[in-house]
């Protein structure tokens, strides 16, 4: 896979930086988001397919992208397809700040040092691309208002962004609303977006232990095997529970 083309994981990591502080909208379900766009991007490269809320490995070859491949192998050694929400549940400590650092040393965004109440260091990001992020955030909003099915990795994207929480981030307040509605409702037009999506969203609401019932034989054509539960019809609830995983504790960013 050519490094020519922005990750998914890329993308939503710009979507979430803020422009004018410099932290990050939503940081713990954001690192959640991150694990789950891995899959998305392996499985747009051919490398990983759905098992019903399963994830199997059905190429082992390299993309190389190391943090990609990383994953990659962590899924191969475990010799059998993983759920979704386990995977995504699962420590992934460092990932953020191992994004951050990559997209610093492709120049789109730079570091600013700086203390949390005087005493404790932190670091914060600005995006130094803008008209990357611009031209992210304008194919979202482009879906959102045609209706027009969006591409595949546009699509994965909206899912992880409404799964994440970052609509209110990104449509903000009464008037954002409706837009926030269009973006959830994105999450049909990917199969394995949708899929990665409920289960980050299931990972926040602690329904990682819980496995899928079977779908529905009405459920949306255009899914694909993804359930579409009734309980997600509101937007993302919060991130309870995640403590366990060190989320708070994987980059050096700033609080908001």
């Amino acid at each position: 896979m050519g490094r020519s083309r922005r990750t998914i994981p890329e993308e939503l990591l710009l979507l979430a930086l803020d422009p004018t502080t410099g932290t990050t909208a939503q940081p713990q379900s954001l690192d959640l988001g991150l694990a789950g766009a891995q899959l998305v991007e392996l499985a747009l490269a051919g490398r990983i397919a759905p098992d019903g809320d399963r994830i199997a490995v059905v190429m082992a070859r390299p993309t190389g992208d190391p943090t990609l491949d990383s994953a990659l192998e962590l899924l191969r050694r475990r010799g059998s397809p993983v759920r979704a929400v386990h995977w995504i549940g699962g420590p992934r400590l460092g990932l953020r700040q191992t994004y951050l650092t990559h997209l610093e040393r492709c120049g789109m965004v730079h570091a600013v040092a700086g203390q949390m109440c005087g005493v404790l260091p932190t670091t914060r990001y600005q995006a130094t691309e803008t008209a990357i992020s611009r031209e992210i955030r304008a194919r979202l909003d482009n879906a959102i208002r045609t209706g027009v099915p969006p591409d595949p990795r546009t699509a994965a994207l909206a899912a992880l962004a409404h799964a994440v929480g970052l609509g209110k981030h990104l449509y903000p307040g009464n008037e954002g609303r409706s837009s926030r509605s269009r973006l959830r409702d994105l999450i049909r037009h990917d199969p394995m977006g949708g899929l990665v999506a409920h289960a980050v969203m299931d990972v926040q609401n602690g329904a990682a232990a819980q496995p899928r019932r079977p779908q529905a034989a009405g459920a949306t054509a255009g899914a694909g095997a993804v359930r579409q539960p009734a309980a997600r019809a509101a937007e993302p609830a919060g991130a309870p529970g995640q403590a366990r995983h060190g989320h708070g504790r994987m980059a050096r960013v700033g609080a908001r």
